[in-house]
């Protein structure tokens, strides 16, 4: 996908080099945006293999986001992605489906003077074991688009500060918002961090999914999707490999300024590769740049067709999604940085 491609180039070619709380350092960029027209197709990337299990655990977590669950019990039948955050019984301090489906209600003295909360008997309110009360964001948004298509309030948030305060991961993707324009329901997420080579893609994938299926509910049709990447970064090593790049972070943008053709990364690449350090034991593929200007040296191909069964957010199962038409270029290995 064009637009995937520009933003990383954007990210190596203008970043900074910054560490993080990962211990894997970063070439960090501040916000990047692009927009995909899902009426061209499904983005999912043909610039590196994304179906076989990659599409399995990015099905499979899109339902568990819908399920609301604040645990991952069912969802490490099928992915380990959530595993490096959960604890051994399987529960996540902070979960994006928990607050898009499950969102708390102040209660008693937590509420302000003057505040409006719904009641009990509010059709979007649950009021679970124990009374606590919650409010189903989801939901709402996709009974309002269907009865109030022009609303510009169309939110759903999945951050508590509270909550991120204190968690282990807080929600990147945090929140996003509907619009429909004409016959057409848009999608635009906001995203605090973003790692370019492996969650960006899945991220793409799960909200163009996403938006089919609100608006195959709604009765629009899947219109653009808009990302914006507060922190965009690519993971580029720790120890010396890392701090290699705070040194010729330079000299690598100059050369990627060069660039004039696809071959031209690969170039680049080799030169990298014979003036960096390797990586250490245990740390190899911790250095995403490599496999970026590998991505970037490739043509994207057409995109595939998605077609989801008509049933309700509550209902939806991997079965109910199918990839069609996908063809891709090899799959390109990353490490994740925890």
């Amino acid at each position: 996908m064009r637009q995937y491609l520009e933003a990383v180039d954007a990210v190596l070619s203008s970043g900074t080099y910054k560490p993080n709380r990962t211990g894997v350092d970063t070439i960090s960029s501040f916000s990047q945006h692009y927009e995909v027209d899902l009426g061209d197709g499904y983005p999912l990337l043909t610039t590196k293999r994304m179906d076989g299990y990659r599409w399995n655990s990015m099905i499979h977590e899109v339902c568990w986001y819908l399920s609301g669950q604040e645990h991952i019990r069912d969802l490490r039948e099928e992915t380990k992605i959530w595993d490096a955050w959960a604890d051994q019984a399987g529960r996540l301090d902070t979960a994006y489906g928990r607050f898009w489906r499950r969102y708390p209600i102040p209660e008693g003295e937590a509420r302000l003077e003057g505040e409006s909360w719904p009641a009990d008997a509010h059709r979007w309110v649950t009021v679970e074991e124990g009374g606590r009360r919650t409010f189903d964001q989801l939901q709402y948004v996709i009974d309002t688009v269907a009865e109030s298509p022009n609303s510009r309030r169309l939110v759903v948030n999945a951050w508590h500060p509270a909550n991120a305060a204190v968690s282990t991961l807080p929600p990147c993707h945090y929140t996003f918002v509907f619009n429909v324009q004409g016959d057409r329901l848009n999608c635009h997420l906001t995203q605090r961090s973003a790692d370019i080579a492996l969650g960006v893609p899945f991220n793409i994938a799960a909200y163009a999914l996403l938006t089919t299926v609100v608006a195959q509910q709604t009765g629009f049709e899947p219109g653009t999707f808009a990302h914006t990447l507060v922190d965009a970064h690519a993971y580029c090593g720790r120890g010396e490999r890392g701090a290699w790049y705070a040194e010729n972070l330079e000299t690598l943008q100059s050369r990627l300024a060069e660039v004039d053709d696809r071959e031209g990364y690969l170039e680049v690449n080799a030169w990298l590769e014979s003036e960096a350090p390797p990586e250490a034991d245990g740390d190899e593929r911790l250095d995403h740049v490599p496999g970026l200007l590998e991505q970037l040296s490739r043509e994207p191909l057409e995109r595939p067709a998605l077609e989801v069964a008509d049933v309700s957010i509550d209902d939806l199962s991997a079965e109910d999604v199918t990839l069609r038409e996908y063809d891709s270029h090899d799959g390109i290995e990353f490490s994740v940085a925890e």
